[in-house]
C-alpha cells in the first residue's frame, strides 16, 4: 500500500484499517472519526464510542418497557431534547461538521454526520438504523414495532413522511424530483464515508486548501 502524501499519516492508518470489515460493530465509526484525523490529530475514536455508549445508556436507564417506540422516544429525548443535536444551518459549509469529535462537542453538524450519531445511538439500544442517501438531504430510517419512520437528525430528530422527505430532497437539491422510491435507498457504510469524503473535497476545493482537499481524495482511493 503506498505510503500517503498529504493525508495525516495516522488518518490514514486508522481509516484503512476499518474498511477489512466495515460491516464490524464500531468500524463505520472508527473510519468517520479517522476522516477527522487529518486535521485533528488528537482525535480519539474511543473517546468518541465512549460518549455515544454514555447517551445510549442515558436512554435505557429510562425505558420501562422492552418497546421500540419507548427506546425511540426516549432515544430523541436524549439527543434532541436535552443535548440539542440539529443542523448547522448558520455556517452549513463549515468542514468542521463534517467531523465527528467537533460536532459532538458542538451539537451542531451536516446530515450525515448527525445521522451517523443517531445511527451509533440508536443501535446500542437495539434500535435497527440505516443511513439514507438521498441527493441533497442525508436522512435516517429507523424501524420501531413494525414500522419505518423517515428521521431528520438536521432537523433536530423530526419524524417525516415519505412526502415530507421528498419535499426536502427537492427543496435542498434545488430539483424537482419524481417521488421515486430509490431515491430513499440506505447508505452502505462504504457510500456513507464516500459522501462524507466527496462533502469535504468539494468544501476544501472551493476554499483554495488544495493540499486538503488532496488528502481527502487519498483517503477516498482507499475504498
Amino acid at each position: 500500500m503506498r505510503k500517503p502524501v498529504h493525508c495525516r499519516k495516522k488518518a490514514h492508518e486508522v481509516f484503512r484499517a476499518q474498511l477489512a470489515d466495515l460491516d464490524a460493530p464500531g468500524a463505520l465509526l472508527r473510519a468517520a472519526v479517522a476522516i477527522s484525523m487529518h486535521e485533528i490529530p488528537d482525535a480519539d475514536p474511543a473517546a468518541v464510542e465512549a460518549r455515544i455508549d454514555e447517551y445510549a445508556a442515558r436512554v435505557c436507564e429510562r425505558v420501562k418497557t422492552g418497546e421500540a417506540r419507548a427506546y425511540l422516544a426516549h432515544l430523541h429525548a436524549v439527543l434532541f431534547d436535552e443535548e440539542g443535536f440539529r443542523g448547522d444551518e448558520a455556517s452549513y459549509y463549515d468542514p468542521q461538521n463534517s467531523y465527528l469529535p467537533v460536532v459532538l462537542e458542538r451539537k451542531r453538524g451536516l446530515p450525515i454526520v448527525l445521522t451517523l450519531i443517531y445511527k451509533e445511538a440508536g443501535e446500542r439500544v437495539g434500535l435497527h438504523v440505516e443511513g439514507v442517501n438521498a441527493p441533497g438531504h442525508f436522512l435516517a430510517a429507523v424501524e420501531a414495532d413494525g414500522r419505518r419512520m423517515l428521521v431528520d437528525p438536521f432537523g433536530a430528530g423530526r419524524v417525516l413522511t415519505r412526502d415530507e422527505a421528498f419535499a426536502r430532497i427537492a427543496r435542498v437539491s434545488g430539483r424537482s424530483l419524481p417521488p421515486d422510491d430509490d431515491l430513499l435507498r440506505p447508505a452502505s457504510p462504504r457510500q456513507w464515508l464516500a459522501r462524507m469524503i466527496e462533502n469535504l473535497i468539494r468544501v476544501f476545493s472551493q476554499r483554495d486548501r488544495d493540499r486538503d482537499a488532496a488528502a481527502m481524495i487519498e483517503l477516498r482511493a482507499l475504498l
